[in-house]
């Protein structure tokens, strides 16, 4: 195999008869340069939001969450608190009530989500710093609740995230058959006295506030009862490990999610567009391996005299092949490297550096540049496609070439 590729390399970088043949094979080179470019960059930006999306996501998720099998509520008078709080790493273990229910400011209103939470909560690093206007503290007196609205909710209600001291009414379907569908029987009502506001992810911004555990509890009926127990451990500890061990505590009658699968749906939704994307990007790639095709169809027939020596002097047509198989992967590999090469220096200059912008750079955004991220497994899985679809277009010319007569 050592002499097909002597060949092909000196057939590569030796100067034809007919300069076209050296223009087109650097065009293909160029083309597979290009598109190897695009996958990288175009891949590393997709990896890039996923991060930033999940960072978001992070911010206000637990690292664990138990919920029950059977039943909306677990019974958090019979659950093991201290069982889990034993085990080595895990720093909080909370229970929440989440509900859905009716926000109502003045003539605003807006359906969303209610999250009973206990102090404790923000004693979570990340969740104080989501906090956009200062610490929460919770005031609870005998007919008002603190609350912490997310940015988008306060957008909604009219709540002004630097002065948001607004007063807010919430309707909560009442458990059990009412007697009627109007405001009196059909829910029970309550007050929260918006006084922070904190921003995240999108969707949990414009759907959630955050409320004092015992209010919510008392206003829909849960005593005794939570919506599920969230679990925060220590940041350099391993979630799979403790997810096991509070498995074996509970047993089949509980579920406990990391937090990809607490947002399963977000996540597989973000793999299917990077897959879309990349056979997008895997089409482009085989468009520019028409420039290959080109280039060692007329390779193959300039060459023809060397062929005939190398017949004579006992070649037999697998070596012949293997010279020009060769010559066609090695177009594209060396475009393939080219752009890869490019691309990681591209993206490396946009993670460090910042080079395109997101909009116009009026800080409207949660980053102010184009986020990417360079993962390993996306340059070998470039260069393997690079690899292949080269391979098969070299190929498909030879044996095609070889087949027709002189």
């Amino acid at each position: 195999m050592r002499l097909p590729l002597f060949i092909a390399q000196r057939y590569l970088l030796a100067k034809k008869s007919h300069n076209l043949i050296n223009i087109v094979t650097w065009i293909s080179i160029v083309s597979v340069a290009v598109a190897a470019f695009a996958m990288i960059f175009v891949l590393s930006v997709f990896n890039g939001f996923n991060v930033v999306i999940s960072e978001s996501i992070h911010k206000m998720s637990p690292d664990l969450q138990i919920t029950s099998v059977n039943g909306k509520t677990l019974n958090i008078n019979e659950f093991p608190f201290d069982k889990i709080k034993d085990i080595k790493n895990v720093e909080l273990v909370l229970p929440t009530i989440t509900e859905d229910v009716l926000f109502r400011n003045h003539d605003r209103q807006q359906i969303g989500q209610v999250k009973g939470v206990p102090d404790e909560y923000y004693q979570v690093e990340r969740i104080k710093s989501s906090i956009i206007n200062g610490d929460r503290v919770f005031e609870t007196d005998a007919d008002v609740a603190t609350a912490v609205a997310g940015a988008g909710m306060a957008y909604y209600l009219g709540i002004n995230a630097n002065k948001p001291f607004t007063m807010v009414q919430v309707y909560v379907p009442r458990r059990g058959n009412a007697s009627s569908f109007n405001l009196e029987n059909g829910f029970n009502t309550g007050h929260l006295f918006v006084m922070k506001v904190f921003s995240t992810q999108q969707d949990i911004d414009e759907t959630t506030v955050l409320a004092p555990f015992g209010w919510l509890a008392e206003l829909v009926g849960y005593e005794g009862l939570a919506s599920d127990v969230e679990v925060f451990i220590n940041q350099t500890a391993n979630v799979n490990k403790i997810k096991r061990q509070i498995k074996q505590i509970l047993g089949p009658g509980f579920n406990v999610d990391d937090q990809y699968e607490q947002q399963s749906t977000l996540y597989k939704m973000m793999k299917s567009e990077k897959l879309a994307v990349y056979l997008i990007l895997v089409f482009i790639l085989v468009m520019a391996t028409f420039n290959v095709i080109a280039s060692l169809s007329m390779l193959i027939i300039e060459k023809r005299k060397d062929t005939g020596i190398l017949r004579s002097m006992g070649g037999d047509n697998s070596l012949i092949r293997s010279i020009f198989l060769n010559e066609g992967t090695i177009i594209c590999v060396v475009g393939g490297i080219i752009g890869l090469i490019l691309g990681i220096i591209a993206v490396l200059l946009q993670q460090y550096v910042g080079i395109i912008r997101l909009g116009d750079g009026t800080g409207n955004y949660i980053v102010e540049y184009y986020p990417v991220a360079l993962q390993l497994q996306d340059v070998l899985i470039v260069l393997a496609t690079i690899t292949i679809i080269g391979g098969i277009a070299a190929y498909t010319t030879v044996r095609i070439s070889m087949r027709m007569k002189p």
